[in-house]
């Protein structure tokens, strides 16, 4: 009986040390992990968000790029860091839900060992031919794919890419067989798409607007849900679902992840700061210019969210025996 009690008061103590944690937090500086260079498409939502949160909630959000390994090691260092709200890092569909399929070997557990905090943003990846192709639809580009199997090509940004996923995810679902050109980056794959090298591109939106703009590509579907009414050329694009492949969805996702065991208090202070600055029209206008929507959450709704996505993106990578570069 005496040892219950000890237990006990020693339960309820850590419970009130924590809520004294959460409710003195933040006492210095946050830092936000974006496992990506400087000027990419991750990093411009990270500096957007911590702007944001900076002005709203007057805390000093610092952004650290810790790029490496397709996000793998700024996101160690999240996970890794000591659980207390003062690091954070913004995954996206790579690092947590299609590299743990793609790497032989993980330095962390995306379901584990993180506490999500919410969704960010979305952002489809868009079917492009050149300007000059003579295919106007989603079903012309399919009904000659079948004609000619893995002869029309197919640009990407690399291999494991949601671009070349999306891709391989569309074969399956139409019975065609494109034959996969992976490149170095989203730029290379768009200018061989603008030199007749490839027929098909599968761009990510920020990639795809500009040329959109100036007329040398035209877009023939997009991978999300809904189509991208809030970019106005993307408005008119139809979905790849309504061309013909009900519940077909491929799109690259940003999250806010902490350490786990990080308090569910100051998990819930983050989530309510982030999810206040993306129903801001400014921040919801700048996502739009790359294509992008905000797509906040609850913590337990991204939690599900990242369950449902590393598993259909690790089944997808596995079954078609996709390998690095």
């Amino acid at each position: 009986m005496q040892q219950s009690r000890i237990l006990l008061a020693a339960a309820i103590l850590a419970l009130g040390v924590t809520g004294a944690h959460a409710d003195t937090w933040p006492s210095r500086p946050v830092r936000l992990v974006v496992p990506f260079p400087p000027g990419g498409g991750t990093d411009a939502v990270a500096r957007l968000i911590a702007e944001k949160m900076s002005t709203q909630a007057h805390w000093t959000v610092v952004v650290e790029n810790r790029p490496g390994a397709g996000g793998n090691v700024g996101l160690d260092a999240v996970a890794k860091a000591a659980p207390d709200g003062y690091t954070i890092g913004l995954g996206q569909t790579a690092n947590l839900a299609i590299n743990p399929a793609l790497y032989a070997k993980m330095p962390f557990d995306p379901l584990k060992d993180f506490a999500p905090i919410s969704t960010v943003a979305s952002q489809p990846v868009v079917l492009l031919v050149n300007a000059t192709s003579p295919y106007k639809t989603l079903k012309d580009a399919v009904a000659a794919a079948k004609t000619k199997p893995e002869v029309l090509r197919m640009g990407t940004p690399g291999n494991g890419t949601v671009s070349h996923l999306a891709g391989e995810l569309l074969e399956r679902q139409a019975g065609f067989k494109l034959l996969n050109v992976p490149y170095k980056g989203a730029s290379p794959a768009m200018m061989d798409l603008l030199g007749n090298q490839v027929e098909f591109n599968f761009a990510n939106t920020a990639a795809a607007i500009p040329q959109l703009t100036n007329g040398k590509v035209r877009a023939l579907a997009v991978s999300s849900a809904q189509r991208v009414r809030n970019a106005p050329q993307l408005a008119n694009v139809p979905t790849i679902a309504e061309s013909g492949y009900p519940g077909f969805e491929a799109i690259t996702w940003t999250g806010l992840v902490a350490p786990a065991k990080t308090p569910v208090a100051i998990v819930e202070r983050i989530n309510a700061e982030v999810r206040k600055a993306l129903a801001t029209p400014e921040v919801q206008d700048k996502l739009a210019l790359e294509g992008s929507a905000a797509m906040g959450s609850t913590p337990a709704q991204f939690a599900n969210y990242l369950r449902t996505e590393h598993r259909k993106w690790g089944t997808l990578v596995r079954d078609a025996n996709i390998k690095l570069d």
